[in-house]
C-alpha cells in the first residue's frame, strides 16, 4: 500500500507491503464534508450560541472589548472568523473599542507578515492588534492563585476588558486533552511564570493529562479556573478538516461550547490503537511541523500504538529548526532520557523550567522507543536530541528494520498524529 504523510505544505509517501501493514489510523474528521460555506458555518454558530446570550447582546454597553486570537503556530482560519466576531460586537455596540490580542503563550512574537497572512490587509490596517508577550512584566498583572498553587498572572488588556471574547480551534492536545476554549487564556495570554506552574512535572506525569481527556485532568482544571477568573465570556471555536477548512463551529459559553466541540472531535477523532513494531506518523504538516519541539506532539500518538522497544518514525519539515533553546540543550549535561526524567520529576510545582513539559514528554517517549526523524533539519540537530535522522520515509523504514533486526517488522501508520485520539493499548 502506498501511504501519504503530511509534510510542510506538501506530503511524503512510501510503499509498505500489505503483509506488514497492520493499520492506517485516521480521524474521521478528515472525511467530513462541510454542508455549507465556511462563513455560513461560523455565522450559524454565532446566531445559535451554546449556554450563553449571543455576542451582540453581550456587547451591549461594553466599551472596552478584547478578542483573544490564536497566533501563527495554529491553523485557525482567523480571516474568516475574526470579521464575523467584529461584526457581531459592533452590531451590539457600534462605539465599542476593540483590541485583538494575539495569544502567543510562550511562543515567539507573531511577525507583521504573519499577521497579514492570518487576518488579511483590511483587519491589519484598520483594527488595533496587540501581540502578547509572556515575559513583559509591564503588560501583565497578578490576579490570583491557581488550584495548582501557582501565581495567576495575565495580560492586563484581558483583565481590564469589559467584555473578553476568544476565537480558536479544537483538536486533540497531548496533555491538555483538547485545544481551544479556556486555553486561549492559559497559556494564551498568561505570564510565562503562570505557564510554568501549570505545566509542572507533577501535572504532566498525571495519568489523566493525556490526549482527549478533560475530566480529572489537572492541567485542564487550572486552565478553566484562569479563564473563569478573568471573565472569558464568549468563545467561537471551530473544527477543521484535513485541508484546514472549517467543518464545524461551536460558539457561546467558554465551557459549554468548548465541551460540545470536544465531544464532536472525540466522536470523529478517537480510534483504537493497533500495536506494531514500527509506527509512522507526522505533525500534520505546516504550521504544526515548523520545528522539532512541536514534533513531540505526534510522537505521543506513536507512543500509544507502538510496542515497547519499537521504533517511531516522525515526518516533520522543521523549517524553523529545533524551536526552543532549552529543549535543544536537553542532553548536553545529562546524556540519557532516564537521567533527564529523574531530574525533572525531582522539581516542585514552582520550579518548572522553560520547555520542561515538552522535554519531559520527549524523555518519556525516548525511554521506551527509538525515534527516527524524517526532516529537513540538520542530521546533527536530530542526533543531538538522541534521535536518529533519515532523508526519506523509505530510508527511515529500512533503518527501523535494522534497529529491530526484523526485516518483516509490522507497521502502523498514523498520517496525522495531532488530529487523532489513539486509545492506547496496554503493553
Amino acid at each position: 500500500m502506498r501511504v501519504s504523510i503530511p509534510y510542510g505544505t506538501s506530503a511524503l509517501s512510501c510503499d509498505i507491503p500489505d503483509s506488514r501493514l497492520k493499520a492506517v489510523l485516521v480521524s474521521s474528521l478528515h472525511e467530513l464534508k462541510a454542508d455549507a460555506p465556511e462563513r455560513q458555518i461560523v455565522r450559524k454558530s454565532l446566531e445559535n450560541p451554546i449556554g450563553s446570550l449571543g455576542l451582540r447582546e453581550l456587547a451591549e454597553g461594553k466599551k472596552n472589548v478584547v478578542i483573544i486570537s490564536s497566533d501563527h503556530t495554529r491553523p485557525v482560519p482567523s480571516a474568516i472568523i475574526m470579521p464575523l466576531l467584529l461584526e457581531e460586537v459592533r452590531a451590539g455596540n457600534p462605539d465599542a473599542e476593540i483590541t485583538i490580542l494575539v495569544s502567543t503563550g510562550g511562543h515567539r512574537a507573531t511577525t507583521p507578515g504573519e499577521l497579514l497572512k492570518k487576518y488579511g490587509t483590511e483587519i491589519v490596517k484598520n483594527e488595533r492588534i496587540v501581540v502578547h508577550d509572556s515575559h513583559d512584566d509591564a503588560s501583565l498583572v497578578h490576579v490570583g492563585t491557581l488550584p495548582s498553587g501557582g501565581d495567576l498572572i495575565l495580560n492586563k488588556l484581558a483583565v481590564e476588558a469589559d467584555l473578553l471574547v476568544a476565537e480558536g480551534f479544537i483538536e486533540p492536545h497531548f496533555f491538555a486533552g483538547f485545544s481551544g476554549g479556556r486555553k486561549s487564556v492559559l497559556p494564551g495570554v498568561a505570564s510565562y511564570t503562570t505557564v510554568m506552574a501549570n505545566h509542572c512535572a507533577e501535572f504532566i506525569a498525571h495519568e489523566r493529562a493525556r490526549t482527549g481527556i478533560l475530566e480529572g485532568n489537572p492541567i485542564h482544571g487550572d486552565m478553566v479556573f484562569a479563564a473563569r477568573k478573568v471573565g472569558l465570556a464568549f468563545v467561537c471555536n471551530v473544527v477543521i478538516d484535513a485541508e484546514k477548512h472549517i467543518a464545524a463551529a461551536f460558539s457561546g459559553d467558554m465551557e459549554a461550547a468548548h465541551e460540545e466541540g470536544c465531544a464532536f472531535v472525540g466522536k470523529y477523532g478517537r480510534v483504537k490503537a493497533v500495536p506494531a513494531d514500527i509506527v509512522v506518523t507526522s505533525n500534520a504538516g505546516y504550521p504544526l511541523d515548523q520545528n522539532l519541539y512541536q514534533a513531540v506532539k505526534s510522537m505521543t500518538a506513536g507512543e500509544a500504538s507502538c510496542t515497547k522497544g519499537g521504533v517511531i518514525i516522525v515526518a516533520a519539515e522543521c523549517s524553523d529548526g529545533h524551536g526552543g533553546e532549552a529543549f535543544y540543550r536537553t542532553f548536553e549535561t545529562i546524556p540519557t532520557p532516564k537521567g533527564i526524567m529523574d531530574m525533572i520529576m525531582a522539581r516542585g510545582r514552582n520550579q518548572t523550567e522553560p520547555d520542561q513539559w515538552q522535554i519531559q514528554i520527549f524523555a518519556r517517549v525516548l525511554m521506551d522507543f527509538t525515534v527516527i526523524m524524517v526532516t529537513s533539519a540538520p542530521k546533527e540537530m536530530a542526533e543531538h536530541l538522541n534521535m536518529q535522522w533519515a532523508p526519506s520515509l523509505e530510508e527511515a523504514l529500512s533503518m527501523a528494520e535494522r534497529i529491530l533486526g526484523k526485516p518483516d517488522a509490522s507497521v502502523t501508520v498514523i498520517p496525522d498524529g495531532v488530529a487523532v485520539i489513539v486509545d492506547a493499548f496496554s503493553s
